[in-house]
């Protein structure tokens, strides 16, 4: 008997652990809900939910294949080595299969359980699944790992010329066991579940993920170059939370576009590389957290970077947090943040960079609260996205290159259509006085909408000083 134990990997189309078990004979799956861990990881309340509702879809498909889920709880990662050996023992299981994570906590876990089910005489078997490429298979001539995205990116290229990853088949139905699978928790202590509303935005199961990866597909890649910066247009995929819980993978999503571009991936339709691209940026955080483990433990890539001197600015921070800023383009960008659980890319950048930059507050700050509201939160993306803006990680932006968010909201939003989704109480204003409703308008002196709590040009000085301090090497890096 194979055992799947299921992480971050919840579908049966091209799930490389479900189909190697599957062909070597009958099988269960397992899954460990770990609130404690969940905590620890910030994991968002939002993610978490989606999660348990994806994993009650999974379980309906895998009952028409005749393989049972069962439901064991492990709060905590430390407990699921004995969990799965007992469960090994109980079910007379041969193999574990599982499909690879990446992070510290996570490889620890698995060499953990290895380790025990070894002692059971069980084997344990790890799979590449959620990346194309396995960490330390796409390396510098002198055997690093990259740390810039457009050499790493010319890398993977050669390899996809090379070997192509190929779709794994779906498994034929088993022959039926004896096992009765578990009723999957609809909730978990710790984490408060999301309105209606909310769920309704982020429908679950593959259906739905198959469903978002063909219309954008079929109705927006070809323009994912031109319009993927705005906003208020349909111009992204929508498909990161399906990416993030193993909905969706990777390899369908590239062979998707691959359809819709003849094959290429280095030419033909500018959209559709630019989408292809980003599906390469996913892959290198990833990569950037095997290679420097630093940055799972809250440290920055750019070592010389952690002498910078952060303000200690808590009102500031809160403002920031609840979207009161009193610049529009960041309030209205937190609040779809606060009631989607999902943000823009290109406002993620924004409003990045003006905490980091413009407030001057550590990055870990950001790091954390994106995790705590991110219905596709991920450590490696949302770090690197994070150390990006703030110009301490891999590849990231010049640190005298400044966002300013009103050029940003002026160049992206231009008719303040997105201000105005988010900012109802702005829905008066024309289309220039939106972006700076307190200097520019009389309506706004008599109203609850607060004026900046900072001065961008003197906030963006401030930040240039600050990194000037920095060591000497920060500078001409960057420069």
């Amino acid at each position: 008997m194979q055992l799947i134990w299921l992480r971050s990997d919840l579908r049966v189309h091209d799930n490389t652990a479900l189909a190697t078990a599957a062909a070597r004979g009958p099988c269960v799956a397992v899954y460990l809900p770990s609130p404690g861990q969940w905590l620890a990881h910030d994991d968002a309340p939002c993610k978490v939910d989606f999660w348990l509702r994806n994993l009650a879809s999974l379980s309906t498909a895998l009952e028409r294949l005749n393989i049972p889920l069962l439901i064991r709880q492990a709060p905590h990662w430390d407990q699921a080595p004995a969990i799965l050996a007992t469960l090994c023992r109980e079910l007379n299981i041969d193999v574990v299969h599982v499909n690879e994570e990446y992070g510290l906590n996570e490889t620890r876990r698995d060499t953990q359980v290895a380790r025990a089910l070894a002692g059971e005489g069980v084997e344990f078997h790890s799979h590449l699944d959620q990346l194309l490429f396995k960490p330390g298979s796409v390396l510098t001539k002198t055997g690093n790992y990259f740390q810039v995205f457009s050499q790493f990116r010319k890398v993977c290229y050669q390899r996809l010329h090379f070997s192509l990853p190929s779709l794994v088949p779906t498994p034929a139905p088993q022959t039926p066991t004896t096992i009765a699978s578990d009723p999957v928790p609809t909730c978990v202590e710790g984490f408060e579940p999301p309105s209606e509303t909310q769920r309704a935005l982020w429908p679950a199961g593959e259906s739905e993920a198959r469903r978002r990866l063909e219309g954008f597909v079929e109705q927006h890649i070809e323009d994912y170059l031109t319009e993927r910066d705005f906003p208020a247009r349909p111009g992204t995929s929508q498909l990161s939370a399906y990416l993030v819980a193993g909905v969706v993978s990777p390899r369908q999503c590239l062979h998707a576009a691959l359809q819709a571009n003849q094959g290429e991936f280095e030419s033909g339709n500018a959209g559709t590389v630019t989408w292809i691209n980003e599906l390469l940026w996913r892959e290198f955080y990833k990569h950037i957290l095997v290679g420097y483990p630093r940055v799972s433990r809250h440290r920055a890539f750019r070592p010389e970077t952690e002498a910078l001197a952060w303000r200690h600015a808590p009102d500031e921070l809160a403002a920031w947090q609840q979207a009161r800023t009193g610049l529009p383009i960041i309030d209205a960008a937190m609040r779809q943040l606060l009631e989607t659980g999902w943000m823009h890319n290109r406002l993620r950048m924004v409003v990045a960079m003006f905490l980091t930059k413009n407030l001057l507050i550590d990055w870990r700050e950001g790091e954390r609260f994106f995790m705590r509201h991110l219905i596709d939160g991920d450590l490696a993306a949302n770090n690197g996205g994070w150390q990006w803006s703030a110009s301490t990680g891999t590849d990231s932006a010049p640190w005298f290159r400044i966002f300013n968010p009103l050029s940003q909201s002026q160049k992206f939003d231009r008719e303040g259509l997105f201000i105005k989704r988010w900012l109802p109480e702005l829905n008066d204003l024309d289309n220039q006085s939106v972006h700076r409703p307190n200097t520019q308008h009389e309506l706004f002196r008599a109203t609850d909408y607060p004026a900046p709590i900072v001065d961008l040009a003197q906030s963006r000085s401030r930040a240039l000083a600050a990194f000037r301090q920095l060591p000497s090497r920060q500078v001409s890096q960057s420069g």
